[in-house]
C-alpha cells in the first residue's frame, strides 16, 4: 500500500465513525492491553507465591510418613492377614 492508499483509508474511517468514536475505541482498546499485560505479570506472581507457599509448607503426600504411621500401617496390615487367616 502506498502512502496515499492509507491516507484515503484513514480518511473514510474517520468520516465512517467519527473522531470521538475512534478515540474511544482507542482508549478501550489501550485499556484492554494495559489489563492484559497486568494480568500475565499477575499470573507470574501468583506463580511465584505459590512456590513460595510449597515450599514453607509442602502438601502431606510429600511429607516422609513418622514412626507412628508406619507402625499403624504394620498393625493394620497384621490384623488383616490374621482375619484371612
Amino acid at each position: 500500500m502506498s502512502t496515499i492508499h492509507i491516507v484515503l483509508l484513514v480518511v473514510v474511517v474517520v468520516l465512517i465513525f467519527g473522531t470521538k468514536k475512534l478515540r474511544n475505541i482507542g482508549s478501550d482498546l489501550g485499556g484492554a492491553v494495559r489489563d492484559f499485560k497486568k494480568g500475565l505479570d499477575g499470573d507470574e506472581e501468583a506463580k511465584r507465591q505459590a512456590a513460595e507457599q510449597l515450599r514453607a509448607d509442602p502438601p502431606a503426600e510429600h511429607v516422609p510418613p513418622s514412626v507412628d504411621a508406619a507402625k499403624a500401617a504394620a498393625d493394620a496390615a497384621r490384623a488383616e492377614r490374621d482375619r484371612s487367616n
